[in-house]
């Protein structure tokens, strides 16, 4: 073998040995996602249908103040990178700054929660008394989820994503025994459906913090936030790196509640159908994206140590690893999707309307995962401002362009929603392609 490929192989193997825990990590936090959707399913479907909005609504909360995140990750990789100490103060800040942010947006939500349900009354009484239920008891422990998802990040941004894993692992027992207990009333309980589901959510949540920072609080861990000063310089370098991403972001949840609005335009079945799809493809999904999470880390470290030529190999060694799992996961949609749809909801009807789109799932695997891990290595590279660009023309533009032809003007319903997305993915893939292959991201100033 050449001394190239036997660089390869050890590059690969420094991902791989990130991305396997980072990829379990994300597939345990999916099974929250999924608990809840397959118990509320089984529970009542007017339950699993109000996902569609509170879930996207929490998404995109989370998603938007947890921008800084992406900021943190560049920063602390490129100081473990230059072996400097510095990533301790950078810890501290990002946690306060996520502290304050959850607070602000969570008190921010509460009060304009029943204008945003208003949006989406053509879903029907009994899914928005759902939504409502769920929202009311998520929103306020938004700052519990934002510094959780920080303290995860700042582990990962170090190299440690067993710890993440470990701690995941316990929270997700957590969860499904809560779950079981005030969805369903079980022990004694009244069933709670969906407010059910958030209760459960957010104690794990609660236990998931304190671990992850008395994690931080020791020692022995790769990064740690022992220390004083400094907070401020690493907090205003993580805002600079971030703030594309908060643009990129809302920009991203505009486009999706417009998509979201069209899939309700369809009607209670074919918003439980998206729900279920949603739920089968996010396990493919979160598994690029523990890929997109080794390779945004390694490129960091990488690049602090001043070594762009091995940054970019990471990245390209995170695409193939990423295309090659995803892969396997269309060929399993094509062979099997009425039974993977039936996982996720009991009623004939939801399952026969989705089985369908997961064939066009199918087709946007290898591109959703090229997208993704070439996206996460600019955003730990520092490149937030090209990323933001993409996310707008495509995630944006072409996703709800195609959607509304494809569903509504062809006639295609919950299809031509996936038809749309398949074809984001597409878009996606050739602009971040173009962009990894000029090099230009690599010299990003964090």
């Amino acid at each position: 073998m050449s001394a190239s490929g036997k660089g390869d192989r050890a590059l690969a193997q420094q991902v791989a040995r990130i991305a396997w825990p980072a990829i379990a990590q994300s597939l345990l936090q999916t099974a929250v996602f999924l608990v809840d959707r397959a118990m509320l399913g089984h529970h009542a479907s007017t339950a699993l249908a109000s996902m569609q909005i509170s879930g996207p609504y929490v998404w995109t909360l989370t998603g938007v103040m947890g921008a800084l995140q992406v900021g943190a990750i560049a920063l602390v990789g490129r100081e473990i990178g230059r072996g400097s100490a510095g990533s301790a103060s950078a810890v501290r800040g990002a946690l306060v700054a996520s502290l304050a942010l959850g607070v602000a947006s969570g008190a921010a939500a509460l009060l304009t929660l029943e204008p945003v349900l208003e949006l989406f009354a053509s879903a029907g009484a009994d899914v928005l008394s759902a939504a409502r239920d769920y929202l009311s008891v998520m929103l306020p422990a938004l700052p519990l989820f934002l510094v959780a998802s920080m303290a995860a990040s700042v582990h990962q941004a170090a190299g440690d994503t067993r710890t993440p894993l470990v701690v995941t692992a316990l929270i997700n027992v957590i969860h499904l025994g809560l779950g079981w207990v005030l969805v369903f009333g079980h022990l004694g309980m009244p069933a709670l459906g969906a407010r059910g589901a958030a209760i459960g959510s957010v104690v794990s949540v609660g236990v998931e913090v304190v671990l992850l920072l008395w994690s931080l609080a020791g020692r022995s861990g790769k990064v740690s936030l022992r220390g004083r000063g400094g907070e401020l310089d690493a907090l205003a370098r993580m805002t600079r790196v971030s703030l594309p991403v908060v643009a990129e972001r809302v920009a991203i949840h505009v486009g999706y509640f417009l998509y979201v609005g069209m899939i309700a335009a369809l009607g209670e079945v074919a918003m439980a159908g998206n729900q279920a799809l949603v739920s089968v493809e996010a396990i493919c999904f979160l598994s690029a994206d523990g890929f997109g999470i080794a390779s945004a880390a390694l490129v960091a470290q990488r690049l602090g140590a001043g070594n762009a030529q091995e940054a970019r190999r990471l990245g390209l060694l995170g695409v193939r690893m990423a295309v090659a799992l995803l892969s396997v996961c269309g060929i399993l949609f094509a062979i099997a999707p009425a039974l993977l749809m039936r996982l996720f909801s009991s009623d004939p009807a939801v399952a026969t309307l989705a089985a369908p789109s997961l064939l066009v799932a199918a087709v946007a695997q290898p591109f959703m995962a090229s997208a993704t891990v070439m996206g996460e290595s600019m955003r730990g590279a520092g490149a937030t401002r090209s990323t933001f660009v993409v996310s707008l023309v495509s995630g944006v533009g072409v996703r709800v362009a195609v959607t509304y032809l494809a569903a509504f003007v062809f006639d295609l319903g919950l299809v031509g929603v996936w038809i749309g997305s398949t074809v984001d993915w597409m878009v996606r893939t050739l602009l971040f392609g173009v962009l990894f292959a000029r090099g230009g991201w690599l010299a990003s100033r964090v």
